[in-house]
């Protein structure tokens, strides 16, 4: 496997808004670390980055696709999108909205050793954010090596107003994600690995075996809290969870 020519697949993909077919399918080696190793390729011409993001960080998914933690990827400054400022469609292949609980880092955070606890108090406030997904596989099937490639499907995010977490008990926080008004899932902030702090701390020990970490300033999308729904011009998709915001995203 040639992870610069893998890479080059998917950033043609990206670039004609064409879905291809998992790479695992012609590369049946491509294992986790191979992932990574494509992943490392694409960030390197991203552009300045803005921060990270978990993904598979609900225990009941990672049963269902077979591994036993979450993967991780990057965020460039090109995916972020501003309060307000719309969803562009027609720039996708087949986006997906999921709501999330963003970390914004106060300080540097890294090491082998990193707890839910030391990411909490590294963090100068959480958010309500909207990650947008879309897959450059054909109707979102994929390995999880495939998947982190592919920055774990990685396209834009909006970010609300942080917040202290100062008597926030992130865990019990009630999570709503609506579509055109309606209410399509409910969740709570455990299911992001139980404690979305303790899926930040994973990372970041994760992160520490490849000399990497956290930096100030750094927005951590801590993992989808539930399902996530495709969208289409027109559409309108609002994240709400306690003590923490509502955030709107519009679709065009």
């Amino acid at each position: 496997m040639n992870t610069a020519e893998l890479a080059a697949r998917l950033q043609k993909a990206v670039a004609g808004r064409t879905a291809i077919e998992p790479l695992s399918g012609e590369f049946p080696d491509l294992d986790l670390d191979a992932g990574y190793a494509v992943q490392r390729v694409l960030r390197e011409s991203a552009g300045p980055l803005v921060g990270w993001k978990l993904g598979v960080t609900s225990r009941a998914k990672q049963a269902q696709v077979g591994v036993s933690a979450p993967v991780y990827g990057f965020l460039p400054g090109s995916g972020a999108l501003d309060v307000g400022e719309p969803l562009d469609t027609a720039q996708l292949i087949q986006p997906r909205c999921e709501p999330e609980i963003a970390f914004v880092l106060g300080r540097d955070l890294a090491g082998p050793h990193v707890t839910a606890a030391d990411v909490v108090a590294a963090s100068s406030g959480v958010a309500v954010g909207i990650e947008v997904l879309d897959s450059r596989y054909r109707d979102y099937r994929f390995t999880m090596a495939d998947v982190v490639a592919d920055n774990t499907s990685a396209a834009r995010f909006v970010v609300g107003t942080p917040v202290p977490l100062t008597g926030i008990d992130l865990r019990v926080v009630g999570v709503v994600l609506e579509h055109n008004g309606e209410v399509v899932a409910t969740a709570s902030g455990a299911a992001s690995l139980g404690h979305p702090a303790a899926a930040v701390a994973w990372m970041v020990r994760r992160m520490a075996a490849d000399g990497e970490g956290l930096r100030a300033g750094d927005v951590v999308l801590s993992g989808g809290l539930t399902a996530a729904v495709p969208v289409a011009p027109g559409d309108v998709v609002v994240a709400s969870i306690d003590r923490i915001g509502t955030l709107e995203l519009g679709c065009r």
